[in-house]
């Protein structure tokens, strides 16, 4: 197919607008730009609901999750992405948590894409110092309080011609979060399933053939809770770019 001139894909919300809390009986997916959100608990009354806040210049949308153990809140995009076909693929996302230790988060991508996603038992899982790598496919920043080291972001992969890594301490990148406090993560995935991971301008791990180069991922960003620990997520945006698959 004819190539044109516009060959990057991007999505950039940066969650602009007009303050709101979404009900908590809304059932998901719910549509946000080029998101959906989503995650087990949303339809519940016991659910902290999305809110979407905003001081007229700045957007911040607040993923919080139910007070039960392994409910979650996420976002999801409606494009999936092709590492073979459509990287060099850059996800980039401002983030902060109120608490580092109530639960677990995953900010990347995975073949992962139903509207009741949850991150224990579909995608990955953090315990001492082992990792359970559930989904297929998968790439990004996992932080768990069932972790040893439950407030450092770790770099985990899944799926491409590097084996995953199952100890946590081998991708653990020593740079703590702190809590109340936003940090930018970021992920360069190369057409040849390479991947970089950066937090806060730092490159702090390099990975050959971390994903597969010939499935199509879905970016997730979900928290999800522990015990009856409510776990939230700030996001102040999202960014993702990505070359056009232009075999369609």
């Amino acid at each position: 197919m004819a190539q044109g001139s516009d060959s990057r894909l991007m999505i950039d919300e940066d969650f602009y607008g007009a303050a709101s809390t979404l009900a908590a009986t809304t059932v998901p997916p719910i549509a946000l730009g080029g998101l959906n959100i989503v995650g087990q608990g949303i339809a519940e009354t016991d659910s902290g609901a999305p809110r979407l806040d905003s001081d007229g210049l700045n957007g911040v949308i607040q993923l919080t999750t139910t007070n039960e153990d392994v409910h979650a809140a996420g976002l999801q995009s409606a494009t999936m992405f092709d590492v073979g076909l459509m990287g060099s693929i850059v996800m980039e996302a401002r983030v902060r948590q109120a608490a580092l230790n109530t639960g677990e988060v995953f900010i990347g991508f995975s073949d992962v894409n139903t509207d009741l996603a949850i991150i224990e038992g579909a995608i990955c899982h953090g315990d001492t110092i082992t990792v359970t790598l559930t989904a297929s496919d998968l790439v990004g920043f996992l932080m768990a309080s069932d972790l040893t080291d439950n407030s450092d972001w770790h770099g985990i992969y899944n799926g491409g011609t590097t084996t995953g890594e199952t100890v946590s301490t081998s991708v653990d990148f020593d740079a703590d979060s702190t809590a109340g406090e936003y940090q930018v993560l970021r992920l360069e995935i190369f057409p040849n399933g390479t991947v970089e991971w950066w937090v806060d301008g730092v490159l702090e791990q390099t990975t050959t053939g971390a994903v597969s180069t010939s499935v199509d991922l879905c970016l997730n960003v979900i928290v999800e809770s522990k015990t009856t620990a409510v776990k939230t997520l700030d996001v102040d945006y999202i960014r993702v770019w990505a070359n056009r698959d232009w075999t369609a």
